[in-house]
């Protein structure tokens, strides 16, 4: 019997700790983020001689979220955003979040773009988008 309880309880921890595994997030190093302002990042453009990947999000939105947990995540988005791109990521509800919001006239969230090194937008989307998807979306401005 005393067994049987360390069999049960043993299985117990093994499928609580299961639901702390995220089994769908990809592995690698994926898209590296910028670590400054939008203006900064747009100053950086000017000297690296790339274009600005935009990330307009909410805390609350849920695909913001699952843009942020699988995709940004990929390897391979990873790779081709991080060499041809200075990426950038701003919560849309802070200051600089609301004066893009105006500038470039934000409806919803997520919202992705890409601008030059004066800030016109070269390509935009909204909404979750698989890795393949991202990359082609990148693919617009830099084959």
């Amino acid at each position: 019997m005393k067994k049987i309880r360390i069999i049960c309880i043993g299985l117990i921890l093994l499928i609580g700790l299961c639901g702390f595994v995220d089994h769908d997030a990809p592995h690698g190093s994926g898209i590296q983020f910028f670590k400054g302002s939008f203006k900064e990042a747009l100053a950086q453009s000017k000297i690296q001689k790339k274009p600005v990947f935009v990330d307009v999000y909410a805390k609350w939105c849920g695909p913001c979220k699952k843009l942020k947990k699988r995709t940004f995540k990929d390897e391979e988005v990873g790779n081709y955003f991080n060499k041809n791109f200075i990426n950038v990521t701003v919560d849309g509800e802070t200051a600089e979040g609301a004066q893009l919001l105006e500038r470039y006239a934000i409806r919803s969230y997520p919202t992705l773009l890409i601008v030059d090194n004066q800030g016109n937008v070269k390509t935009r989307a909204s909404g979750y988008m698989e890795p393949y998807i991202l990359i082609n979306f990148g693919r617009r401005i830099i084959p």
